[in-house]
């Protein structure tokens, strides 16, 4: 059963439950969001991450910002609140939740989606445009939840009974509002009773591979094997690696795809060593207003990061610090883009406008 990233606890009153994984995988605490700066926070400080649960957070926390807009005003004493009020707020927590993380699109992807449904139903009542939003909000989670298991069903063909699947990062359960992106072919595979093992490499600064991914993989009973970063190269000469399945945070009309710093590099090594290369993302994650990956906006995080692990410095104090958490991998180094549509091949920039509604 795939783990629970994230829920909604009651009604239009009701909050936010977020595992929060700073803290995974020693412990398993929660982070419980009541008002929209408590959800900009955990995104940003990657309580809650991976590009579609933090589409689903932010469609959260939107709702959590405009709920508590009176119903009344001096104009409109009946309840029919004015909406030019009611839509500057909602515009204005949007912006804020918009600026927690730029990388990832379908965290504008769910705020755009939520503000178009406003003004689908600008002409009902405040009162009831607040409970629209707030099923809007559990449609995108449950829409999730859906992708995720179609992603599943094609990222399961890619893997065969004995092969070897390098990950990287985390594109499972924690990273989704299901059972995950890549990790959820996975799943499948083993469903389906397919025997293969993962190879996961730690992901520096932030570890999601050491600290979600194999904790993650092995609480569902799956073969997986952590590794240090500077390792992948030995392990592809030396493992046979049968392909590399990862998600995405962003791809660009052309199928440059944005992922977790490191990507570009396996990318380059599994081109190199002969090894299909496979990105596994919802539609959610397209980017179709960018031509190419050049212009995907790369976010760059705080020194501490990189001389600091679990709090303790290890680096010289006073020293400069590089630390882009994203790179961009091109197209033409990726196999094939799995989608909750199906599998698509090059070339990407027709293929995804055939394919993908």
């Amino acid at each position: 059963m795939a783990i629970q990233t994230l829920q909604w606890v009651g009604g239009l009153n009701g909050y936010l439950k977020l595992i929060d994984q700073t803290a995974l995988p020693t412990k398993k605490r929660y982070r419980i969001c009541r008002d929209w700066p408590t959800v900009f926070r955990a995104i940003q400080r990657l309580e809650v991450r991976g590009a579609p649960a933090i589409g689903v957070a932010a469609a959260y926390g939107l709702v959590l910002g405009i709920r508590t807009t009176p119903y009344k005003s001096l104009r409109d004493p009946t309840g029919q609140a004015d909406y030019a009020d009611f839509h500057k707020k909602l515009k204005r927590v949007a912006k804020k939740l918009s600026l927690s993380r730029p990388t990832a699109v379908n965290l504008k992807w769910a705020l755009d989606r939520m503000a178009q449904t406003a003004r689908t139903h600008k002409n009902k009542p405040i009162a009831q445009l607040k409970n629209i939003l707030f099923r809007e909000a559990k449609r995108i989670h449950a829409e999730d939840r859906q992708v995720c298991l179609a992603l599943g069903r094609y990222g399961a063909r890619l893997i065969k009974n004995g092969s070897a699947v390098l990950t990287y990062c985390n594109a499972g359960s924690l990273a989704t509002g299901g059972s995950g992106t890549a990790l959820s072919a996975f799943y499948q595979a083993k469903r389906q009773r397919k025997k293969f093992r993962v190879y996961a490499p730690e992901t520096r600064p932030l570890l999601q591979g050491a600290r979600l991914t194999t904790w993650e993989l092995s609480q569902a009973g799956i073969d997986v094997t952590l590794l240090c970063d500077n390792m992948i190269a030995r392990l592809m000469q030396t493992k046979k690696i049968s392909c590399v399945i990862l998600g995405s945070d962003r791809v660009a009309a052309n199928g440059d795809a944005a992922n977790k710093i490191g990507t570009y590099g396996v990318a380059r090594l599994a081109h190199a060593h002969k090894i299909p290369f496979y990105v596994v993302i919802p539609t959610s994650s397209l980017d179709r207003t960018l031509k190419n990956g050049s212009r995907i906006p790369i976010e760059y995080r705080s020194e501490h990061e990189v001389t600091t692990i679990a709090g303790k410095r290890l680096a010289a104090k006073g020293i400069k610090v590089y630390n882009p958490a994203f790179d961009v991998t091109p197209a033409k180094y990726i196999t094939a883009i799995v989608t909750e549509y199906g599998i698509i091949k090059p070339p990407y920039q027709k293929n995804i406008r055939k394919l993908c509604p």
